[in-house]
């Protein structure tokens, strides 16, 4: 069983991460995983902390003389923003009055109020440290090592970016072929294929910047090829979409997950909507020639491309604070400011990708097992020739 663990705050020194469950012999390629920490600190829209940030895994155990162990693979992302404060999390005791950056404002959309009413604080900052973005930086890592072990296999991700605020892709390029969407400039200022409406939602950002204002969107993550028979219809929480759901509805700012045309389909007859299958002789294979399932039947991968969307909140910390109430004097205030993005819908739909590959790679080793890629690798290989067969 696979498992992805994460600790750390945004301004601690350091975030960490372990993930356990990666078979022995997969061959680690650290610049592959820096590389995707780069792509989530890029995007138009994003703040002052990628400026600071420069992030880099170390691997702490569970790999060596490059290839995985088998054991549990842990690593940090140094948090240079450290040097650069007065410490907020600080693990020394301070003494009363001390300057430690309290945050007494809770801001709307965030957890700060929520987090303060459950923990008993009156100090937001034990909440928002955690509940911080920035841990996505680990998520991304871990996601990498889970993206080296399903391109073994030939799986590959991609997402681009459908909507901006009100700003939306032509009609033509919500839908991309998965090749279109593996084939776009993974480093495009929001990866977007339609490039006039990337100038628009380009637009869109420095307006609302320049209000004090923050702006969501919509991103759609595609993955493939993908074996059928990942997941399992079996009990609920190993459906594969259901996982799929959770995961990304984990992310910062995420308030609704889409599985394929599931949006349309609500609104759509069973004829209009359902996947045709059909048979190819000379390929012994099924295929459809739609895939408004997103790749998901039952709760089990059939042998399509997945393709989910994830839809995306504004980001709470606002320029122009709404209203709010202190934690401790509990007279009306405006909320309080932190450092924070414009947009951030570029880098979540890198988030979404590593978090699809944490759980397909979970799916994946679910279905075939094995202590060692020779023994993931034979069970596949015997799986794909049963499918041949069948």
């Amino acid at each position: 069983m696979l498992r992805f663990l994460t600790a750390g705050e945004s301004h601690g020194k350091s975030l960490l991460g372990i993930l356990e469950g990666l078979p022995a012999g997969l061959l680690v390629d650290v610049d592959s995983i820096h590389y995707q920490l780069y792509r989530r600190q890029c995007g138009y829209g994003r703040g002052g902390r990628m400026a600071i940030e420069r992030d880099q895994i170390e691997i702490l155990s569970g790999v060596r003389h490059g290839y995985t162990l088998g054991s549990p693979i842990s690593f940090s992302i140094r948090n240079k923003d450290w040097d650069h404060w007065r410490v907020p999390m600080s693990i020394e005791p301070v003494e009363e009055g001390a300057d430690i950056r309290p945050a007494t404002r809770p801001r709307p959309g965030h957890a700060d109020l929520a987090g303060a009413l459950k923990w008993q604080t009156h100090d937001a900052r034990n909440i928002l440290e955690r509940a911080s973005a920035r841990e996505t930086a680990s998520r991304v890592a871990g996601g990498a090592f889970c993206r080296l072990f399903l391109s073994h296999f030939g799986t590959r991700i991609a997402s681009h970016v459908i909507a901006v605020g009100s700003e939306r892709v032509a009609e033509e390029w919500e839908t991309l072929p998965s090749e279109a969407v593996f084939g776009l400039d993974p480093e495009a200022p929001l990866h977007c294929a339609d490039r006039d409406a990337e100038q628009r939602m380009m637009k869109r950002i420095d307006e609302a910047r320049e209000a004090g204002e923050t702006l969501g969107g919509l991103v759609e993550v595609v993955a493939g090829p993908i074996p059928p028979g990942l997941g399992s219809h079996i009990q609920w929480d190993r459906r594969l979409d259901g996982q799929i759901a959770q995961a990304l509805m984990s992310i910062p700012s995420a308030k609704a997950v889409e599985i394929g045309d599931g949006v349309a389909g609500a609104r759509s007859r069973g004829s209009d909507f359902h996947d045709a299958i059909y048979y190819d002789p000379p390929a012994r294979r099924f295929f459809r020639k739609t895939n408004r399932a997103g790749g998901v039947e039952g709760g089990i991968s059939n042998g399509a491309d997945l393709r989910v969307r994830i839809y995306l909140k504004p980001i709470p910390t606002l320029g122009r604070p709404l209203e709010s109430a202190d934690l401790r004097s509990k007279q009306p205030l405006e909320a309080g400011i932190e450092r924070s993005d414009t947009c951030a819908v570029p880098a979540a739909g890198v988030i979404a990708e590593a978090m699809l590959a944490i759980v397909l790679a979970g799916s994946f080793l679910e279905k075939f097992g094995g202590d060692s890629m020779k023994e993931t690798e034979a069970n596949y290989a015997n799986y794909m020739r049963m499918l041949d067969e069948y």
